[in-house]
Protein backbone atom coordinates (compact mmCIF):
# COMPACT_ATOMS: atom_id res chain seq x y z
CA UNK A 1 0.00 0.00 0.00
CA UNK A 2 2.83 2.39 0.82
CA UNK A 3 4.60 2.17 -2.53
CA UNK A 4 1.35 2.01 -4.47
CA UNK A 5 -0.17 5.09 -2.87
CA UNK A 6 3.05 7.05 -3.11
CA UNK A 7 2.93 6.62 -6.87
CA UNK A 8 -0.47 8.32 -6.97
CA UNK A 9 1.36 11.60 -6.66
CA UNK A 10 4.72 10.57 -8.02
CA UNK A 11 3.82 9.52 -11.54
CA UNK A 12 6.80 9.65 -13.86
CA UNK A 13 6.18 11.79 -16.91
CA UNK A 14 7.42 9.23 -19.39
CA UNK A 15 8.78 10.86 -22.54
CA UNK A 16 7.48 14.31 -21.67
CA UNK A 17 8.78 15.84 -24.87
CA UNK A 18 7.07 13.08 -26.87
CA UNK A 19 3.83 13.80 -25.07
CA UNK A 20 4.07 17.45 -26.05
CA UNK A 21 4.84 16.69 -29.69
CA UNK A 22 2.11 14.06 -30.01
CA UNK A 23 -0.31 16.38 -28.27
CA UNK A 24 0.51 19.15 -30.68
CA UNK A 25 -0.12 16.86 -33.64
CA UNK A 26 -3.49 15.70 -32.31
CA UNK A 27 -4.58 19.12 -31.02
CA UNK A 28 -8.11 20.01 -31.93
CA UNK A 29 -10.10 17.02 -30.76
CA UNK A 30 -10.52 13.39 -31.66
CA UNK A 31 -13.12 11.22 -33.33
CA UNK A 32 -13.89 8.23 -31.15
CA UNK A 33 -15.38 4.77 -31.22
CA UNK A 34 -15.90 4.82 -27.46
CA UNK A 35 -19.68 4.56 -27.37
CA UNK A 36 -22.07 2.03 -28.82
CA UNK A 37 -25.82 1.62 -28.78
CA UNK A 38 -27.52 -1.70 -28.11
CA UNK A 39 -31.19 -2.20 -27.34
CA UNK A 40 -31.71 1.50 -26.70
CA UNK A 41 -28.89 1.69 -24.15
CA UNK A 42 -25.72 3.58 -25.04
CA UNK A 43 -22.46 2.05 -23.78
CA UNK A 44 -19.78 4.47 -22.62
CA UNK A 45 -16.20 3.24 -22.27
CA UNK A 46 -14.35 4.25 -19.09
CA UNK A 47 -10.58 3.90 -18.66
CA UNK A 48 -8.75 3.80 -15.34
CA UNK A 49 -5.12 3.37 -14.32
CA UNK A 50 -6.05 1.03 -11.45
CA UNK A 51 -5.36 -2.44 -12.85
CA UNK A 52 -3.53 -4.29 -10.10
CA UNK A 53 -4.76 -1.94 -7.39
CA UNK A 54 -7.55 -4.02 -5.88
CA UNK A 55 -8.82 -1.44 -3.37
CA UNK A 56 -9.27 1.56 -5.64
CA UNK A 57 -10.37 -0.50 -8.64
CA UNK A 58 -13.05 -2.16 -6.52
CA UNK A 59 -14.31 1.22 -5.32
CA UNK A 60 -14.54 2.59 -8.87
CA UNK A 61 -16.28 -0.59 -10.02
CA UNK A 62 -18.87 -0.04 -7.29
CA UNK A 63 -19.54 3.49 -8.58
CA UNK A 64 -19.91 2.15 -12.12
CA UNK A 65 -22.22 -0.67 -11.00
CA UNK A 66 -24.41 1.72 -9.04
CA UNK A 67 -24.65 4.09 -11.99
CA UNK A 68 -25.56 1.32 -14.40
CA UNK A 69 -28.27 0.09 -12.01
CA UNK A 70 -29.67 3.61 -11.54
CA UNK A 71 -30.88 4.13 -15.13
CA UNK A 72 -31.16 2.42 -18.52
CA UNK A 73 -30.13 5.17 -20.94
CA UNK A 74 -26.38 4.57 -20.52
CA UNK A 75 -24.13 1.70 -19.55
CA UNK A 76 -20.56 2.42 -18.46
CA UNK A 77 -17.99 -0.22 -19.40
CA UNK A 78 -14.92 -0.09 -17.15
CA UNK A 79 -11.53 -1.01 -18.60
CA UNK A 80 -8.49 -1.01 -16.31
CA UNK A 81 -4.85 -0.48 -17.35
CA UNK A 82 -1.61 -0.87 -15.38
CA UNK A 83 -0.53 2.50 -13.99
CA UNK A 84 2.98 2.28 -15.44
CA UNK A 85 1.66 2.17 -19.02
CA UNK A 86 -1.53 4.18 -18.61
CA UNK A 87 -0.33 7.60 -19.78
CA UNK A 88 1.27 6.10 -22.87
CA UNK A 89 -1.98 4.27 -23.64
CA UNK A 90 -3.98 7.50 -23.48
CA UNK A 91 -1.52 9.42 -25.67
CA UNK A 92 -1.49 6.57 -28.22
CA UNK A 93 -5.30 6.40 -28.22
CA UNK A 94 -5.51 10.14 -28.79
CA UNK A 95 -3.11 9.93 -31.72
CA UNK A 96 -5.23 7.20 -33.33
CA UNK A 97 -8.53 8.98 -32.52
CA UNK A 98 -9.68 6.20 -30.19
CA UNK A 99 -9.99 7.83 -26.79
CA UNK A 100 -12.57 6.44 -24.35
CA UNK A 101 -15.54 8.55 -23.27
CA UNK A 102 -14.55 8.78 -19.59
CA UNK A 103 -11.04 8.53 -18.20
CA UNK A 104 -8.96 9.24 -15.14
CA UNK A 105 -6.06 11.67 -15.43
CA UNK A 106 -3.12 12.36 -13.15
CA UNK A 107 -3.77 16.00 -12.29
CA UNK A 108 -0.44 17.42 -13.52
CA UNK A 109 -1.35 16.12 -16.99
CA UNK A 110 -4.78 17.77 -17.15
CA UNK A 111 -3.73 21.13 -18.59
CA UNK A 112 -1.54 19.44 -21.21
CA UNK A 113 -4.28 17.05 -22.27
CA UNK A 114 -6.89 19.81 -22.33
CA UNK A 115 -4.64 21.99 -24.52
CA UNK A 116 -3.98 18.99 -26.77
CA UNK A 117 -7.70 18.58 -27.34
CA UNK A 118 -8.09 15.30 -25.45
CA UNK A 119 -10.40 16.63 -22.73
CA UNK A 120 -13.68 18.52 -22.81
CA UNK A 121 -14.53 21.05 -20.07
CA UNK A 122 -16.93 19.88 -17.37
CA UNK A 123 -20.04 22.06 -17.19
CA UNK A 124 -23.02 22.17 -14.84
CA UNK A 125 -21.08 20.99 -11.78
CA UNK A 126 -19.86 24.25 -10.27
CA UNK A 127 -22.07 24.01 -7.17
CA UNK A 128 -20.97 20.43 -6.52
CA UNK A 129 -17.26 21.05 -7.09
CA UNK A 130 -17.29 24.20 -4.94
CA UNK A 131 -17.46 21.78 -1.98
CA UNK A 132 -14.35 19.90 -3.10
CA UNK A 133 -10.82 20.65 -1.91
CA UNK A 134 -9.41 23.10 -4.48
CA UNK A 135 -6.47 20.78 -5.07
CA UNK A 136 -8.81 18.08 -6.39
CA UNK A 137 -10.47 20.24 -9.07
CA UNK A 138 -8.28 20.50 -12.18
CA UNK A 139 -8.57 23.73 -14.15
CA UNK A 140 -6.95 25.34 -17.15
CA UNK A 141 -7.69 28.71 -18.74
CA UNK A 142 -10.51 29.26 -16.28
CA UNK A 143 -12.36 26.06 -17.15
CA UNK A 144 -12.77 22.87 -15.13
CA UNK A 145 -11.61 19.71 -16.87
CA UNK A 146 -11.52 17.08 -14.13
CA UNK A 147 -12.22 16.37 -10.46
CA UNK A 148 -10.77 13.87 -8.00
CA UNK A 149 -12.06 11.96 -5.02
CA UNK A 150 -9.00 12.50 -2.86
CA UNK A 151 -5.64 14.10 -2.33
CA UNK A 152 -2.56 13.26 -0.28
CA UNK A 153 -0.42 15.57 1.84
CA UNK A 154 3.32 15.85 2.25
CA UNK A 155 4.45 15.95 5.86
CA UNK A 156 7.49 15.71 8.07
CA UNK A 157 7.12 12.39 9.84
CA UNK A 158 8.84 12.13 13.22
CA UNK A 159 8.16 10.91 16.76
CA UNK A 160 7.05 12.86 19.81
CA UNK A 161 9.62 11.02 21.91
CA UNK A 162 12.43 12.21 19.61
CA UNK A 163 11.32 15.83 19.92
CA UNK A 164 11.12 15.53 23.69
CA UNK A 165 14.54 13.89 23.97
CA UNK A 166 16.30 16.65 22.04
CA UNK A 167 14.25 19.57 23.36
CA UNK A 168 12.60 20.33 20.01
CA UNK A 169 9.30 22.22 19.90
CA UNK A 170 6.28 20.26 18.72
CA UNK A 171 5.07 22.12 15.61
CA UNK A 172 1.41 22.63 14.75
CA UNK A 173 -0.54 23.49 11.61
CA UNK A 174 -0.88 27.02 12.95
CA UNK A 175 2.78 27.25 14.00
CA UNK A 176 5.07 25.17 11.79
CA UNK A 177 8.79 25.07 12.38
CA UNK A 178 10.69 28.02 10.94
CA UNK A 179 13.71 27.26 8.80
CA UNK A 180 16.01 28.27 11.65
CA UNK A 181 14.17 26.03 14.12
CA UNK A 182 14.26 23.10 11.76
CA UNK A 183 17.97 23.32 11.01
CA UNK A 184 18.73 23.75 14.73
CA UNK A 185 16.71 20.61 15.40
CA UNK A 186 18.61 18.66 12.74
CA UNK A 187 21.92 19.83 14.22
CA UNK A 188 20.95 18.60 17.69
CA UNK A 189 20.08 15.20 16.27
CA UNK A 190 23.22 15.05 14.12
CA UNK A 191 25.48 16.02 17.00
CA UNK A 192 23.99 13.24 19.16
CA UNK A 193 25.20 10.53 16.77
CA UNK A 194 22.05 8.54 17.51
CA UNK A 195 20.94 8.30 13.88
CA UNK A 196 22.71 7.57 10.61
CA UNK A 197 21.15 10.75 9.24
CA UNK A 198 18.94 13.28 11.01
CA UNK A 199 16.59 13.47 7.99
CA UNK A 200 15.59 11.56 4.88
CA UNK A 201 13.89 13.30 1.94
CA UNK A 202 13.47 10.25 -0.33
CA UNK A 203 16.17 11.39 -2.76
CA UNK A 204 16.38 7.85 -4.13
CA UNK A 205 12.98 8.20 -5.78
CA UNK A 206 12.69 9.35 -9.36
CA UNK A 207 10.36 11.03 -11.84
CA UNK A 208 7.53 13.26 -10.68
CA UNK A 209 8.58 12.90 -7.04
CA UNK A 210 11.31 15.49 -7.61
CA UNK A 211 9.07 18.42 -8.59
CA UNK A 212 6.26 17.21 -6.33
CA UNK A 213 8.50 16.71 -3.31
CA UNK A 214 11.03 19.53 -3.64
CA UNK A 215 9.46 22.43 -5.57
CA UNK A 216 7.24 23.19 -2.52
CA UNK A 217 10.45 23.76 -0.55
CA UNK A 218 11.65 26.04 -3.33
CA UNK A 219 8.32 27.90 -2.99
CA UNK A 220 8.74 28.08 0.79
CA UNK A 221 11.99 29.97 0.16
CA UNK A 222 10.11 32.34 -2.19
CA UNK A 223 10.94 30.85 -5.59
CA UNK A 224 8.80 28.88 -8.04
CA UNK A 225 8.89 26.75 -11.17
CA UNK A 226 7.45 29.45 -13.45
CA UNK A 227 6.01 32.94 -13.16
CA UNK A 228 2.31 32.33 -12.55
CA UNK A 229 1.04 35.71 -13.74
CA UNK A 230 1.18 34.60 -17.38
CA UNK A 231 3.00 31.23 -17.35
CA UNK A 232 5.42 32.44 -20.01
CA UNK A 233 8.78 32.52 -18.24
CA UNK A 234 10.63 31.00 -15.30
CA UNK A 235 13.14 33.84 -15.24
CA UNK A 236 13.46 35.43 -11.83
CA UNK A 237 11.51 32.77 -9.95
CA UNK A 238 13.55 29.65 -10.74
CA UNK A 239 16.92 31.39 -10.85
CA UNK A 240 16.45 34.42 -8.58
CA UNK A 241 17.93 35.00 -5.12
CA UNK A 242 15.26 32.90 -3.37
CA UNK A 243 15.81 29.97 -5.73
CA UNK A 244 19.58 30.13 -5.25
CA UNK A 245 19.07 30.15 -1.50
CA UNK A 246 16.87 27.05 -1.79
CA UNK A 247 19.42 25.32 -4.01
CA UNK A 248 22.26 25.97 -1.57
CA UNK A 249 20.12 24.66 1.29
CA UNK A 250 19.09 21.57 -0.68
CA UNK A 251 22.66 20.71 -1.65
CA UNK A 252 23.86 21.52 1.86
CA UNK A 253 21.44 19.03 3.40
CA UNK A 254 23.48 16.24 1.81
CA UNK A 255 26.88 17.93 1.84
CA UNK A 256 26.65 18.66 5.57
CA UNK A 257 25.42 15.19 6.46
CA UNK A 258 21.83 16.05 7.34
CA UNK A 259 20.35 13.63 4.78
CA UNK A 260 21.64 10.96 2.37
CA UNK A 261 22.51 12.21 -1.08
CA UNK A 262 20.63 9.21 -2.43
CA UNK A 263 18.28 7.51 -0.03
CA UNK A 264 17.18 3.90 -0.23
CA UNK A 265 14.15 2.84 -2.26
CA UNK A 266 12.13 2.65 0.97
CA UNK A 267 12.99 5.63 3.19
CA UNK A 268 9.92 4.99 5.37
CA UNK A 269 11.34 1.59 6.31
CA UNK A 270 14.65 3.26 7.17
CA UNK A 271 12.81 5.74 9.38
CA UNK A 272 10.94 2.94 11.12
CA UNK A 273 14.22 1.06 11.60
CA UNK A 274 15.77 4.03 13.39
CA UNK A 275 18.11 5.25 10.64
CA UNK A 276 16.57 8.74 10.50
CA UNK A 277 14.67 11.00 12.88
CA UNK A 278 12.73 13.08 10.34
CA UNK A 279 11.17 11.80 7.13
CA UNK A 280 9.87 14.03 4.30
CA UNK A 281 7.15 11.88 2.88
CA UNK A 282 3.39 11.70 2.50
CA UNK A 283 0.19 10.84 4.29
CA UNK A 284 0.50 7.37 2.77
CA UNK A 285 3.03 6.60 5.53
CA UNK A 286 0.34 6.86 8.22
CA UNK A 287 -0.63 3.18 8.29
CA UNK A 288 2.85 1.57 8.53
CA UNK A 289 4.31 4.16 10.89
CA UNK A 290 1.34 3.95 13.26
CA UNK A 291 1.57 0.19 13.21
CA UNK A 292 5.22 0.54 14.27
CA UNK A 293 5.09 3.47 16.72
CA UNK A 294 1.45 3.93 17.71
CA UNK A 295 0.62 7.35 19.14
CA UNK A 296 4.31 8.26 19.29
CA UNK A 297 4.41 9.03 15.55
CA UNK A 298 3.90 12.70 14.69
CA UNK A 299 2.97 14.21 11.33
CA UNK A 300 4.31 17.75 11.19
CA UNK A 301 3.43 20.45 8.65
CA UNK A 302 5.96 21.71 6.07
CA UNK A 303 8.73 23.97 7.28
CA UNK A 304 8.35 27.73 6.78
CA UNK A 305 11.60 28.82 5.14
CA UNK A 306 10.46 32.43 5.01
CA UNK A 307 7.56 32.38 2.55
CA UNK A 308 5.24 30.07 4.48
CA UNK A 309 5.18 26.28 4.45
CA UNK A 310 4.17 24.68 1.13
CA UNK A 311 3.21 21.25 -0.18
CA UNK A 312 2.21 20.03 -3.63
CA UNK A 313 -1.38 19.24 -4.55
CA UNK A 314 -3.36 17.14 -6.97
CA UNK A 315 -3.70 13.40 -7.53
CA UNK A 316 -5.82 11.28 -9.87
CA UNK A 317 -8.89 12.96 -11.33
CA UNK A 318 -11.81 12.16 -13.64
CA UNK A 319 -12.92 13.83 -16.85
CA UNK A 320 -14.26 13.04 -20.30
CA UNK A 321 -12.85 13.22 -23.79
CA UNK A 322 -13.66 15.54 -26.67
CA UNK A 323 -14.12 12.46 -28.81
CA UNK A 324 -16.96 11.07 -26.71
CA UNK A 325 -19.97 10.53 -29.00
CA UNK A 326 -22.29 10.99 -26.02
CA UNK A 327 -20.97 13.94 -23.97
CA UNK A 328 -24.33 14.24 -22.19
CA UNK A 329 -23.91 10.64 -21.01
CA UNK A 330 -20.35 11.25 -19.81
CA UNK A 331 -21.47 14.34 -17.88
CA UNK A 332 -24.39 12.43 -16.42
CA UNK A 333 -22.00 9.78 -15.10
CA UNK A 334 -19.53 12.34 -13.74
CA UNK A 335 -22.33 14.12 -11.85
CA UNK A 336 -23.63 10.84 -10.43
CA UNK A 337 -20.14 9.69 -9.45
CA UNK A 338 -19.34 12.94 -7.61
CA UNK A 339 -21.66 12.18 -4.68
CA UNK A 340 -20.20 12.36 -1.18
CA UNK A 341 -20.84 8.67 -0.57
CA UNK A 342 -18.56 7.77 -3.49
CA UNK A 343 -15.92 10.24 -2.38
CA UNK A 344 -16.06 8.51 1.00
CA UNK A 345 -15.94 5.03 -0.55
CA UNK A 346 -12.90 5.69 -2.73
CA UNK A 347 -11.10 7.60 0.01
CA UNK A 348 -11.72 4.90 2.60
CA UNK A 349 -10.51 2.15 0.27
CA UNK A 350 -7.30 4.05 -0.56
CA UNK A 351 -6.74 5.66 2.87
CA UNK A 352 -6.41 9.05 1.19
CA UNK A 353 -7.79 12.48 2.10
CA UNK A 354 -11.52 12.79 1.20
CA UNK A 355 -12.17 15.83 -0.94
CA UNK A 356 -15.39 17.01 0.76
CA UNK A 357 -16.19 17.77 4.38
CA UNK A 358 -19.29 15.59 4.20
CA UNK A 359 -17.30 12.62 2.91
CA UNK A 360 -14.59 13.15 5.53
CA UNK A 361 -17.22 12.81 8.24
CA UNK A 362 -18.08 9.38 6.79
CA UNK A 363 -14.52 8.01 6.77
CA UNK A 364 -13.21 6.87 10.16
CA UNK A 365 -10.09 8.83 11.09
CA UNK A 366 -10.73 11.71 8.71
CA UNK A 367 -13.61 13.22 10.67
CA UNK A 368 -12.85 16.50 12.50
CA UNK A 369 -10.49 15.62 15.35
CA UNK A 370 -9.79 12.15 13.92
CA UNK A 371 -6.26 10.78 13.75
CA UNK A 372 -6.03 11.55 10.01
CA UNK A 373 -7.67 14.97 10.18
CA UNK A 374 -4.19 16.53 10.38
CA UNK A 375 -3.65 15.60 6.73
CA UNK A 376 -6.80 17.44 5.63
CA UNK A 377 -5.71 20.45 7.66
CA UNK A 378 -2.25 20.40 6.08
CA UNK A 379 -3.76 19.99 2.62
CA UNK A 380 -6.18 22.86 3.09
CA UNK A 381 -3.61 25.30 4.46
CA UNK A 382 -0.35 24.61 2.65
CA UNK A 383 -1.16 23.26 -0.82
CA UNK A 384 0.25 25.00 -3.89
CA UNK A 385 -0.81 23.42 -7.16
CA UNK A 386 1.83 22.35 -9.60
CA UNK A 387 1.73 24.97 -12.38
CA UNK A 388 -1.48 24.51 -14.37
CA UNK A 389 0.11 25.00 -17.74
CA UNK A 390 0.33 22.51 -20.64
CA UNK A 391 4.08 22.95 -20.40
CA UNK A 392 4.20 21.35 -16.96
CA UNK A 393 5.51 17.91 -18.10
CA UNK A 394 8.55 19.64 -19.59
CA UNK A 395 8.92 21.95 -16.58
CA UNK A 396 8.76 18.94 -14.25
CA UNK A 397 11.48 16.95 -15.97
CA UNK A 398 13.66 20.06 -16.38
CA UNK A 399 13.40 20.96 -12.71
CA UNK A 400 13.98 17.35 -11.67
CA UNK A 401 17.21 17.16 -13.65
CA UNK A 402 18.40 20.52 -12.31
CA UNK A 403 17.67 19.53 -8.72
CA UNK A 404 19.53 16.24 -9.13
CA UNK A 405 22.51 18.01 -10.67
CA UNK A 406 22.58 20.55 -7.83
CA UNK A 407 22.42 17.80 -5.24
CA UNK A 408 25.38 16.14 -6.97
CA UNK A 409 27.50 19.28 -6.80
CA UNK A 410 26.62 21.38 -9.87
CA UNK A 411 26.76 25.15 -9.48
CA UNK A 412 23.25 26.32 -8.47
CA UNK A 413 23.22 29.58 -10.45
CA UNK A 414 24.54 28.07 -13.66
CA UNK A 415 22.24 25.07 -13.39
CA UNK A 416 19.10 27.07 -12.67
CA UNK A 417 19.89 29.61 -15.38
CA UNK A 418 20.06 26.75 -17.88
CA UNK A 419 16.79 25.29 -16.56
CA UNK A 420 15.12 28.67 -17.03
CA UNK A 421 16.42 28.94 -20.59
CA UNK A 422 15.16 25.45 -21.44
CA UNK A 423 11.73 26.08 -19.93
CA UNK A 424 11.37 29.49 -21.55
CA UNK A 425 12.42 28.11 -24.95
CA UNK A 426 9.83 25.32 -24.65
CA UNK A 427 7.05 27.69 -23.64
CA UNK A 428 7.90 30.02 -26.53
CA UNK A 429 8.25 27.18 -29.05
CA UNK A 430 4.71 26.10 -28.20
CA UNK A 431 3.37 29.66 -28.56
CA UNK A 432 2.89 29.69 -24.78
CA UNK A 433 0.23 26.98 -25.18
CA UNK A 434 -2.46 29.31 -26.42
CA UNK A 435 -5.81 27.71 -27.29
Amino acid sequence: MLKRTARLVATTFVAASLMLSVAACSKGGATSTNAATAGGTQTLTLWTHNAGNKGELGAIQQVVDDYNASQTTYKVDLQAFPQDSYNQSVVAAAASKKLPCILDIDQPNVANWAWAGYLAPITGMDDILAKYLPSTVAKWNGKTYAYGYYDVALTWVTRTSILKKYGIRVPTVDQPWTGEEFMAALKKVKDSGDFKYPADMATGWTGEWWPYGYSPQLQAFGGDLINRTDYKSADGVLNGDAAIKWANWFAGMAKDGYMPKKSSADPAADFMNGKSAFLWNGSWTAVPTREKFGDDVLFAPPVDFGNGGKIGGGSWTWGYSTGCSSPEGALDYLKFASADKYVAKVSADTNNIPTTDAAAAMVPGFEPGGENDVFRQISKKFTVMRPETPGYPFIATTFGKAAQDILNGADPKTTLDQAVKDIDDNQKANDYFQQ
